[in-house]
């Protein structure tokens, strides 16, 4: 079951990287791909609003990988639990107020996350 909630874990921080790269990097070009739904004229002017949300998304996946050099079994479960909430918070809100493939991409991870540290460590 460790290995299990391990491979969720890097995963869901996998996942927030890349969430970092195109909003930061690639929004012009892989964030088109992206949110097809969203109008291509304002992609150069939200630049600068989705770099900023892209930051935001290297704190939760910094935030997770921490905890694979956390030793006390406690802090590793508290720490992991702290930053997959977030995780599953935000993709929540994102489903609710921008798609609802969010919450399949970005909260179902992390609930499962959840679950996994709940059953495992409690």
């Amino acid at each position: 079951m460790d290995i299990l909630l391990n491979l969720v874990i890097g995963f869901v921080t996998l996942l927030h990287v890349y969430f970092l790269y195109f909003e930061m990097f690639a929004w012009e070009t892989t964030g088109r791909k992206v949110f097809k739904s969203f109008p291509k004229a304002l992609f150069k002017p939200t630049k600068s609003m989705a770099a900023n949300q892209g930051l935001y998304n290297g704190f939760l996946a910094a935030g997770l990988l921490w905890t694979f050099f956390i030793t006390d079994q406690y802090w590793q479960s508290n720490i992991r639990m702290f930053f997959l909430s977030c995780v599953a918070i935000a993709g929540i809100y994102g489903a609710m107020s921008v798609s609802k493939k969010i919450f399949f991409v970005q909260a179902l991870p992390a609930i499962i996350g959840i679950l996994l540290v709940l059953f495992i460590n409690y």
